[in-house]
């Protein structure tokens, strides 16, 4: 079996993280993605979790201040944000990460996250991008 460094061809940072209390959209970090040409994953979790649905919405644009940003086309992701969603399947902190990749069409990418019937939730989520397509 071949050996493959993962860890020098991948680049992650923080592009989450904000305490929910009501039912809002709150955003989140703007990713420039213009070196991430292997697509990028968002790692989604909670530190501390109440109660409620969680939902990520992936915005992009070519504005770095995403003006003009629509949600990415489902064409483009890489499973979905249901299935990426928080929710009473999170039975305790950090008992589960859910993921949701795509492949950006624009320049900007921005992860928002729609909450829904909820209580003091921390929620988190890590950007994971490869700056080229690893061979496979």
């Amino acid at each position: 079996m071949a050996i493959k460094d993962i860890r020098s061809n991948l680049l992650s940072r923080l592009a989450f993280k904000a305490i929910i209390t009501t039912d809002t959209t709150t955003t989140g970090a703007i990713i420039d993605t213009a070196d991430l040409d292997g697509g990028v994953m968002f790692t989604l979790f909670t530190t501390v979790y109440g109660a409620g649905t969680y939902t990520p919405v992936l915005n992009e644009s070519d504005d770095s201040g995403m003006s003009g940003s629509n949600v990415v086309a489902s064409a483009n992701m890489i499973g979905t944000v249901a299935g990426a969603a928080l929710g009473t399947a999170v039975t305790a902190s950090g008992a589960v990460c859910k993921s949701v990749g795509c492949f950006c069409t624009k320049r900007y990418l921005r992860l928002d996250i729609v909450s829904a019937t909820a209580t003091t939730t921390t929620v988190c989520a890590i950007v994971t991008g490869a700056p080229e397509v690893i061979p496979s």
